[in-house]
């Protein structure tokens, strides 16, 4: 049972460090093409994720190799009962990822537009189809006796749409001000306004899906039943605020750890009111996938833990490297044409 407890704790931090890490690159990708004036400063905000977007997605492997090696049943329902949006999901990153690389092939204005706008729509898609997932997941699934018994319709309900909207809120915050930290001048600026300015909308989603929760989940009752856990949505509160107080005091990198914070936070959120359920039966409790009845064996997690134990500092140590490898400001003379690959 330690085990299983503990590689539920991890399930949920691996997604909550890919949703800290990822959220970023895909807010910078959805805003890239509103926030840059030209394309100049389309390729200095390409520039600020090209080093790093594709180790983000590392963290999003690690978890869906965590989910599939720890939790095999609940791998295998996931996929099959989310089977359309998680499609979508791995399409839209398909698409993002080939945009990214595809832009600079050539010199024509309209190829570089087509990729620009591909990857502004697979940025915001999958930021959506996150949130809609975990939303559906949050809020339990109609699992009978003989697997789902829902349609895809069934998940674009009031609860899981404005989960998608909170995430996609949560990412642009997030992108604007990885913009603000790595960028300089007018550009800086720029995404540093319209970040402290787009945060009141993420409060008002924010505020929106923490009242949904007591109407449309069952997320509070581990809250209610161990009061000592709410101490983690109220610091997630306290940091979102925290956003808007470093950005009116002018703390940019301040208030992009903030944002970071904020993202983590939510997502233990919504991962504590779920233990012990990873998808929860809407239908009958029986039926809900747990930490405990969808787990591997004692040998199998025994294993995983040492690995993981093993590699997953590896991972951690290289990334700090390469952030602290590009940790400067980039500049407009930095991304003059044809300087670098992006």
């Amino acid at each position: 049972m330690g085990l299983q407890i503990l590689w539920f704790i991890l399930w949920g931090l691996l997604w909550a460090v890919y949703f800290m890490l990822d959220g970023f690159d895909l807010g910078s990708g959805i805003l890239r093409n509103f926030l840059a004036k030209d394309d100049t400063e389309r390729r200095i905000i390409l520039h600020s994720i090209g080093p790093v977007w594709d180790g983000n997605e590392v963290w999003l492997i690690t978890a869906g190799g965590a989910t599939f090696a720890a939790f095999p049943a609940t791998y295998a329902s996931m996929f099959s009962f989310l089977y359309i949006p998680m499609l979508i999901i791995l399409f839209s990153l398909i698409g993002r990822g080939v945009a990214v690389e595809f832009r600079n092939k050539d010199e024509r204005q309209g190829w570089k537009s087509l990729w620009d706008w591909v990857m502004m729509v697979c940025s915001l898609v999958a930021s959506f189809m996150f949130g809609l997932v975990f939303g559906n997941v949050f809020r339990g699934l109609s699992i009978g006796a003989n697997g789902y018994e829902g349609t895809f319709g069934d998940l674009l309900n009031y609860y899981g749409l404005l989960t998608g909207l909170l995430f996609v809120a949560m990412f642009i915050v997030h992108g604007m001000l990885w913009v603000a930290v790595k960028t300089d001048g007018e550009l800086s600026e720029r995404a540093y306004k319209r970040a402290g300015a787009f945060w009141y909308a993420l409060l008002v989603i924010a505020v929106l899906f923490l009242v949904a929760n007591a109407f449309a989940t069952k997320l509070y009752d581990n809250f209610l039943g161990h009061p000592v856990w709410i101490i983690v949505p109220a610091l997630a509160v306290l940091c979102l605020l925290a956003v808007k107080l470093f950005l009116a005091r002018g703390n940019d990198v301040e208030a992009f750890f903030a944002s970071a914070a904020t993202i983590v936070l939510v997502t233990f959120t919504g991962v504590i009111g779920l233990y012990p359920n990873l998808i929860p039966s809407r239908t009958d409790a029986a039926f809900s996938l747990t930490a405990f009845n969808s787990s591997s064996g004692h040998y199998t997690l025994t294993v995983m833990t040492i690995v993981a134990a093993i590699f997953v500092p590896i991972v951690i140590v290289y990334q700090i490297l390469v952030y602290r490898l590009y940790r400067k400001r980039i500049t407009r003379e930095e991304v003059a044409e044809g300087s670098e690959f992006y």
